[in-house]
Formats: structure tokens, sequence, C-alpha cells
């Protein structure tokens, strides 16, 4: 079997599916299924969000198995918070670094910025 593809690699859409099967049954659906949240993840984000329940959320541990500085490993978990909708926060605060990094990088509107930034 292949890996999941939860994102459209010309349009960058998130995908549905419209058949799920069961090999041992032979049972088949059709119709027009949301992948959820795990569509709106891609692939990388997904393996990240593995490791980070298979080392029940410590960061330091999972950035160690991947081999990266703790701090990068933190801005991906940001990335995939925002990705399912949320703001990343630290200590209850909204980490402005990262949403001014976002908005440099054009990923998010001046807009979307400074609401975020009022909280």
């Amino acid at each position: 079997m292949y890996p999941l593809i939860t994102r459209d690699p010309v349009s960058g859409e998130e995908l549905i599916v419209t058949r799920l099967e069961c090999p041992a049954s032979g049972v088949t659906l059709e119709g027009r299924f949301s992948l959820g949240w795990i569509g709106r993840l891609t692939r990388e984000q997904l393996d990240f969000v593995e490791l980070l329940v298979k080392y029940r959320g410590n960061i330091q541990k999972l950035a160690a198995e991947m081999n990266i500085a703790y701090n990068t490993a933190r801005s991906r978990l940001d990335d995939i918070v925002t990705a399912l909708g949320g703001t990343p926060e630290y200590d209850g605060r909204i980490d402005r670094r990262a949403v001014l990094d976002k908005l440099a990088a054009k990923e998010i509107s001046v807009e979307e910025a400074m609401k975020l930034l009022k909280g």
C-alpha cells in the first residue's frame, strides 16, 4: 500500500475520499468522505504527529529522534497547530515571532497577522 496523500499535488487543496474498501470482506462503500483533521495536514506533518504521539508529547525526545533542534520541532508543531485552525501560543501568549515569520513568508495576510497579534 502507498502512504496516505492528503493534499492535491497540483493545487495543494485538501483531498476527499470517494471509495472505501475492506479487503477481507470485499465490502465497498462509495460516496464523498472527508479525511477530517488529517486532511488538513501534509504527509510530513502527519509523520511529525505520529512521532509526537509515540513520545507522548515530549518535544525534546521527538527533536532528538529527528536530529533537529528543539526550536525547530516547536516551530513544526506550531505549523501543525495553525494548519488545524489554532493559534500557536507560548505560556498563554501568542508567539509574535511565528506570526511575523508567517507574514513575511506570505502564508497569512496583514489582516490575519493583525488579528492574531491582537488576540
